[in-house]
């Protein structure tokens, strides 16, 4: 292609609202161009860009065993009231009428459309394991779309469903994708970790994130110094929190009972009320639970004095749709009293939850439900159905695999994997015969990727000062051929035949062919980050050009006629 004839419009300033460097330079170098709140036109090179991403994935599915469709943009609204999200997914979800008054949504992702696709076509075990994928465009109505790609609302996403007679067969099929995932962005040159995740509105039993680590990332990683375990803070596990070091003798001694506090509501102040580490008290978190048609409920979540609640895990636990903050009115409303809560005595109807770290625990300090008291000396029980993991993991907590130190890094979610299991099949009715004939609902696993917002991340980790710094399957063009001065016709003629050399060889070249100033040309190739460029210049005159390694701005000379052959060894 020539520069002179490319639609490429680069400017020298990012509109004020761009502050990620994948915003400001996708926008200032052409790639892209915002038409509205987190939408955005693909321009021809922004869209080059992204075919030969979304080739490396294609590529790589085809090769594992996948089988590419293309499934409606447009998703009927019962499909979504069958599987039981339309409402529970939230206002993310856009939803629409048509003429005739029938509700449709379009598809932030197309669990419920597949199956629909295969309940239709695949009726026995004979025909699985099966798995479909797509790669297309999805919508999200998302309340705040910004940082450019990396959170828009239309987006391109590859997604794939898998059907299994068996969860083993599920399981297998997951962690070949978890391979799968791993080799495609190792091929686009990203620097990125698999960690555990929350299966959040997708649901399921299991479930892993691919993370590009960088500092921009909006998601926090919780990675051991030790070992590989990585997770996203949603879903990060540690080891059981040690007890304070005492002196022998000096262990803390309580007898049961009620012990008058007056006006001692929180947990430092407890803790110097009593003299005692909050290792060995009991905070009470209280929320509103918002559940599916309007329904609410009040729970108390319990654990340590000097650990934090972890909303998602939370909201799982007891199985809400989203959990919001709940006033001080509308606790003693339900017979609670604010900042004495304990789980005895609790008044009738209020459910609570024990992060199960404090399981068996004692001796235990927490409210007593009673104003200005505390019960002390509290053991909680070892057993019940009450317990679920709360707790928000914190630097400098262990690891529950090596024991190592855990600490907080950033990174951007590119991928997502998920173990379904029978989440889908079962409301949708979606069946298969077995082999002793009996009907059975599709065991599944679902594996998404945001092709679209890979471009971001990809120069989110590969950028400098100047601009983009492409990795070699995904940049626009191999190599950019710089003509230093168009009117000197030695240069144009020697840059016109290494072009027309390198295509023979199928290279994808860039020729700036355009009539503008030496450093203007190179600005814009050091904006756009083409990973290699040729400056036919004036060292022509003695055989020679430069070679330019955009990573870093490296510069060889070269001998005419050895160029080309450089060039296909680095591509």
């Amino acid at each position: 292609m020539r520069f002179s004839k490319l639609l490429i419009p680069t400017a020298k300033e990012a509109p004020s609202d761009a502050v990620l460097p994948s915003h400001i330079y996708l926008l200032r170098a052409g790639f892209i161009q915002s038409v509205g709140a987190g939408l955005y036109n693909f321009l021809p090179l922004g869209k080059r860009s992204l075919d030969r991403v979304r080739q490396v994935v294609k590529e790589e599915l085809d090769a594992a065993g996948c089988q590419e469709v293309d499934l409606a943009f447009v998703t009927p609204a019962e499909l979504w009231r069958e599987s039981g999200r339309f409402e529970k997914y939230g206002k993310e979800l856009l939803r629409f009428t048509d003429r005739k008054e029938n509700e449709f949504v379009l598809g932030p992702t197309h669990e419920e459309m597949m199956v629909n696709l295969v309940r239709q076509s695949v009726k026995s075990y004979k025909q699985l394991p099966l798995h479909l994928y797509q790669i297309k465009t999805k919508f999200r109505d998302e309340i705040r779309p910004r940082f450019g790609l990396m959170r828009g609302r239309e987006f391109l996403m590859e997604d794939g469903y898998s059907f299994h007679k068996d969860e083993e067969d599920m399981k297998r099929e997951f962690d070949h994708m978890e391979a799968t995932y791993s080799r495609i962005f190792t091929r686009l040159g990203l620097d990125f970790r698999v960690v555990e995740a929350d299966s959040g509105a997708i649901g399921g039993s299991g479930s892993k994130e691919f993370m590009v680590l960088a500092d921009s990332g909006e998601d926090t990683i919780v990675v051991c110094e030790g070992c590989d375990y990585g997770a996203n803070i949603e879903a990060a596990v540690r080891a059981p929190k040690a007890a304070p070091e005492y002196e022998e003798g000096e262990e803390p001694e309580m007898t049961a009972g009620e012990f008058q506090t007056p006006g001692i509501k929180t947990i430092d102040d407890l803790a110097d009320f009593f003299h005692i580490d909050p290792h060995h008290l009991i905070k009470a978190v209280a929320k509103k639970a918002l559940y599916d048609e309007g329904r609410e409920a009040i729970v108390l979540f319990f654990l340590r004095g000097n650990d934090e609640l972890e909303e998602t895990k939370a909201c799982n636990a007891v199985g809400a749709n989203e959990l919001v903050d709940v006033s001080e009115e509308e606790l003693r409303a339900a017979g609670l009293t604010p900042g004495f809560m304990g789980f005895i005595n609790l008044p009738d109807g209020i459910r609570y939850v024990i992060d199960k770290e404090l399981k068996g625990e004692t001796p235990m300090i927490m409210g007593a439900n009673k104003e200005d008291y505390h019960l002390i000396g509290v053991t909680v029980p070892d057993y019940g159905d009450f317990f679920a993991d709360l707790v928000a993991v914190q630097e400098g907590d262990r690891c529950a695999k090596c024991g190592g130190r855990l600490h907080y890094t950033k990174g951007i979610e590119v991928g997502h994997i998920f173990q379904l299991g029978t989440r889908y099949s079962e409301p949708l009715n979606a069946t298969f015969l077995d082999e002793n004939g009996k009907r059975r609902p599709f065991v599944m696993g679902t594996y998404g990727i945001g092709v679209s917002r890979l471009l971001a991340a990809i120069i989110e980790q590969h950028h400098d000062d100047r601009g983009c710094i492409w990795t070699r399957e995904s940049a626009p063009f191999d190599v950019e051929i710089i003509v230093s001065n168009i009117a000197n016709d030695a240069e144009r003629e020697a840059a016109e035949e290494l072009y027309r050399l390198l295509k023979s060889k199928g290279v994808e070249v860039l020729l700036d062919d355009r009539k503008e100033r030496f450093g203007f040309k190179m600005k814009d190739f050091e904006l756009i980050g083409i990973p290699l460029g040729i400056v036919v210049g004036k060292k022509l005159a003695d055989g020679q050009v430069e070679l330019i390694v955009r990573d870093g701005l490296e510069r060889i000379d070269l001998p005419l006629e050895r160029v080309a052959d450089e060039v296909l060894e680095r591509v």
